[in-house]
């Protein structure tokens, strides 16, 4: 498209299912439970908390161990205790069976295993190794969903609120405590037989979450061998597992409904905003003089409602204005078209006409209807002015009562021997109104020209202001011969002139009393007229009346 040619706005852009305001609802509707779900899913304290449980109750059970085999698996050679490892390993056995996914160890205090819980002597003398429990199995469903969780924890910052070594990162496929017994035993045998071992914790490659605790067994203050207790803390993993389940179903029912709210939202926001936008823009083309806001906007009870509503007034106040425009053009060229006719055919004949006397003539109508067209281009140059000198002004408060005493006091000063005289009655004090005090000077000086022009000679005209509850009330009575009852609404109209007998045509444009309403209006009052009457219903002359704000 070339430069400076029109751009059409696209109309693809509106029609998009998610727009950008449902966008931002989504993003912050869901924003709370997302985190809300990640503070859930935040549960390392809660395992470390459960595994730390598991091992105190592991150390209990250790002791309890350790301290059996301390006292039935020992024999006292030279004052000192020796541990038995044919007494131990049966022992050790019926100890260990009432407790599922355990395991348990005996090191003499040369770190040499005397005894395993798994192992026993089959038939023929043979050792048998009884199997590990397979490791818990979940339905697909459950592995995804705790792959899921694994993912996301992935993206929130892990720290070790316990005590307790957690590592994952171990290759042991076995209930072997390697780490704490490793080939430098000396310091790990010392610790082991103290009772200083700490804790050791792993997860193997098929999953499963191993607990190792070490004790000494003694006999008295003898430590006759270590004791190396292991167990698979499945209940830590189901736990964890079903408060994962909990707050992933959590997560997503509460998701789920802030779709559904977002959508609702949507449908009544970010829908009726749009549908006022193509009804504006269907304004702007020209379509819809009448309003093509959609009713059912129109009628809601809310923001919508109250934007609708305002949208459709402006439309219909633009139209009329626009309208009022070409009513106005309609008008000023009628009325400028008499005064050009009445030229033109005063030139045309003066060029035929020969007598002095007649052509003298001829120019003073000719200079008559300039000047009256002077008049009225400069009428019609202040009525455009009006609204945009009244929108760029603030109204101020005007002390209308001083306004006209000095408007009065002037026109008395100078007026002619046969002139009305102005008689004002005006309360005490300052009587505020709000206005722009040059516009209602304009005002107050036509309506009192027209009064004037109307009364007889030395008659009166009043001025009076008063405070009204909020409103400021200026009144400008003549003794004139009134307004033709019909033409009451109509002397505001534009180019309307109702002039008294003997004035000479052209003196004024029928403009004067069009802008003073106009300046009335823009200032938020009213201007009205009505007739004076006596008690019997005869007119008594004209009553202009203006109602402004108070100040």
């Amino acid at each position: 498209m070339p430069d400076g040619g029109p751009r059409p706005e696209p109309k693809a852009r509106r029609r998009r299912w998610v727009s950008p305001l449902l966008r931002r609802i989504l993003l912050l509707n869901a924003l709370p439970p997302a985190l809300l779900a990640a503070a859930l899913l935040y549960l390392d304290q809660y395992q470390n908390g459960l595994l730390a449980g598991d091992v105190e109750a592991m150390r209990t059970q250790a002791r309890i161990y350790a301290g059996a085999i301390g006292e039935a698996a020992v024999r006292i050679e030279n004052d000192r205790a020796v541990l038995v490892p044919e007494q131990a390993r049966p022992l050790l056995r019926r100890l260990v069976e009432p407790s599922p996914n355990t395991q348990a160890r005996i090191f003499d205090p040369a770190g040499l295993v005397v005894a395993d819980s798994r192992v026993r002597e089959g038939s023929g003398g043979a050792v048998v190794t009884e199997p590990l429990a397979p490791p818990v199995q979940r339905d697909a469903v459950g592995t995804q969903l705790s792959a899921l969780y694994e993912y996301l924890l992935t993206w929130l910052p892990r720290q070790a609120r316990t005590p307790v070594v957690v590592d994952t990162a171990t290759d042991a496929d076995s209930f072997d405590w390697t780490p704490a017994l490793g080939p430098d035993r000396r310091e790990e045998l010392r610790l082991a037989l103290e009772g200083g071992v700490v804790p050791y914790i792993r997860r193997t490659p098929d999953g499963r979450l191993l607990i190792s605790v070490a004790e000494p067994a003694r006999r008295g203050s003898q430590a006759v061998g270590i004791l190396l207790l292991t167990r698979e803390a499945r209940e830590v993993d189901q736990r964890l597992f079903e408060i994962r389940i909990s707050v992933l179903g959590l997560f997503t029912l509460a998701l789920l409904l802030t779709l559904a709210l977002s959508l609702y939202l949507a449908q009544t926001m970010a829908q009726p905003i749009l549908r006022l936008a193509t009804a504006a823009g269907a304004m702007r083309e020209g379509k819809g003089r009448g309003g093509s806001v959609p009713d059912d906007l129109l009628t809601r009870r809310d923001e919508i409602g109250i934007l609708a509503r305002d949208l459709q007034r402006a439309a219909r106040a633009l139209w009329a204005r626009i309208d009022a425009n070409e009513r106005f053009a309609a008008d000023v060229a009628h009325e400028l078209k008499n005064p050009l006719t009445s030229v033109r055919s005063a030139i045309e004949t003066l060029r035929r006409v020969e007598d002095p006397a007649q052509q003298k003539r001829l120019l003073g109508i000719i200079a008559n209807d300039v000047v009256r067209m002077d008049r009225l281009i400069g009428d019609i140059a202040d009525s455009s002015r009006v609204d945009a000198e009244l929108s760029r002004n603030i109204a101020e408060p005007v002390d209308v009562g001083q306004m006209l005493a000095i408007l009065a006091e002037l026109h008395n000063t100078t007026r002619g021997d046969d002139d009305a005289v102005l008689v004002p009655e005006l309360p005490e004090g300052p009587l505020l109104a709000l206005g722009v005090e040059d516009r209602l000077v304009q005002v107050i000086r036509n309506l009192i020209g027209n009064a004037i022009s109307f009364s007889p000679a030395r008659g009166q005209v009043w001025l009076r202001g008063r405070a009204v509850a909020e409103l400021v009330e200026i009144v400008v009575e003549d003794e004139g011969p009134g307004i033709p009852e019909a033409k009451l609404s109509g002397i505001f109209e534009r180019f309307y002139s109702e002039r008294p007998q003997g004035e000479r045509f052209g003196q004024h444009s029928g403009l004067g009393l069009s802008i003073s309403k106009q300046i009335i209006e823009g200032l938020r009052g009213r201007i009205t007229a009505e007739n004076r009457r006596d008690v019997d219903g005869r007119v008594l002359g004209a009553r202009f009346i203006v109602r402004l704000p108070k100040g």
